[in-house]
């Protein structure tokens, strides 16, 4: 994108003078005050929106002079209120679009099976029409279904402003997952701070109709452009962010308790009971974590022979090693989750950080006060510390 300007007829310039190169594979967010013009730059990509002027290529070729409609079907799209036809079933939903670039039946139905198991739902929820779905499940395919036509860019219009918080996390996962896992390029634009830190590769700060900063979560946070992005980021989020705070593999435990797919309940109870631990994570035999179990599948299944994959929940929030401990903050102490599983970038399991490792280190780190000293200090250190004195142990190690 080079020089791009959106001005309307009555004059109002919503986007002035925007350059942002996007590699293939990055995940990248525009955010900014209502207004900003970060909602008019992503729709010009595919021509929801024309730009008044300056250009836009992808893989070297000017969009304009593209059919916009055929450009519009090889670019995934997502948005807030979902889209999904209410007449049609999920599998018709997921098919529009290789039907309309003229996929055979038997490839757009192999397709849509795929599609629903990315979406971690039940294959035979695509006979059910959107209604019979809740929110979170409908906005789920609304997700995979920008994906069904094997699209490089996915287009997100804050998809997840409508939901409650639990969904909307639990959306965030997948959508970060597939992102990963798929190498697609993601635009997302988002009016949420966390939301953006947590996903994006790169951040895009807008205000006005200009950028204002375009860099990585983490170097937004350790070096705000201005007062402006400070504001914006917040104060407690700029705590965390000091080069004092660690990364996930300096506190994390090693050797975390686990199983394979292919062994039995009996294999789970026993590893439960040697390791002392509630829960195992799951992994294949080249280590990439899977998902979890804990006591209550174990509970509810009557048969020791039965195999690990059969209950296995496969909707397991991880972080990367090289993440920042601010990007685990949030959901271990506030979010109530006891322990978070730690990958490579393969997704290999290599370690798990748990509740009192966080705590302990994350505490010390922003009071910047010896180890043996543990009175808060602050309002927000005093959050931390009374969270987790509150919320108790934790279920791994």
């Amino acid at each position: 994108m080079e020089h791009l300007r959106k001005e309307y007829p009555n004059g109002k310039v919503a986007v002035d003078d925007f350059n942002l190169q996007v590699d293939r594979g990055e995940f990248i967010a525009f955010i900014g005050t209502s207004g900003s013009g970060k909602t008019t730059t992503m729709r010009m990509i595919n021509r929801m929106l024309d730009q008044t002027s300056g250009t836009i290529k992808i893989d070297g070729e000017d969009i304009s002079k593209m059919d916009p409609v055929k450009l519009r079907r090889s670019i995934g799209y997502v948005i807030q209120n979902i889209g999904l036809m209410p007449h049609m079933t999920i599998q018709e939903n997921i098919e529009i679009v290789p039907k309309l670039l003229g996929w055979s039946k038997e490839k757009r139905n192999t397709q849509a099976h795929k599609m629903i198991e990315l979406a971690q739902l039940p294959d035979d929820m695509l006979q059910r029409y959107p209604g019979e779905l809740s929110g979170g499940q409908q906005q789920r395919i609304g997700v995979v279904r920008a994906l069904a036509a094997d699209q490089d860019i996915i287009l997100l219009d804050e998809p997840f402003g409508a939901l409650d918080p639990i969904t909307r996390e639990s959306l965030q996962a997948l959508v970060k997952r597939l992102q990963e896992d798929l190498g697609k390029t993601f635009i997302f634009v988002t009016h949420d701070m966390d939301e953006a830190l947590h996903l994006a590769t790169r951040v895009v700060i807008m205000s006005r109709g200009k950028q204002v900063q375009v860099d990585t979560p983490e170097n937004i946070l350790r070096h705000p452009a201005n007062q402006f992005v400070t504001n914006l980021i917040g104060e407690e989020r700029l705590i965390r962010a000091q080069p004092n705070i660690l990364t996930v593999s300096q506190i994390m435990l090693d050797h975390p308790a686990s199983i394979r797919p292919d062994e039995t309940l009996k294999d789970a109870i026993d590893r439960m009971h040697d390791r002392r631990v509630d829960t195992l994570l799951v992994v294949n035999d080249q280590n990439v974590l899977q998902g979890f179990v804990d006591l209550n599948d174990i509970n509810r299944i009557a048969d020791v022979t039965t195999p690990i994959k059969s209950f296995t929940n496969r909707e397991v929030f991880y972080v990367q090693a090289d993440s920042l401990i601010g990007d685990t903050v949030d959901r271990i102490l506030k979010q109530g989750v006891k322990n978070v599983p730690v990958v490579d970038s393969e997704k290999r399991l290599v370690g798990i950080v748990t509740r009192t490792a966080l705590v302990d280190i994350v505490y010390d780190a922003l009071k910047g006060a010896p180890e043996s000293d543990h009175q808060p200090a602050s309002p927000i250190n005093a959050d931390i510390h009374a969270t987790a004195t509150k919320e108790g142990g934790d279920s791994q190690q």
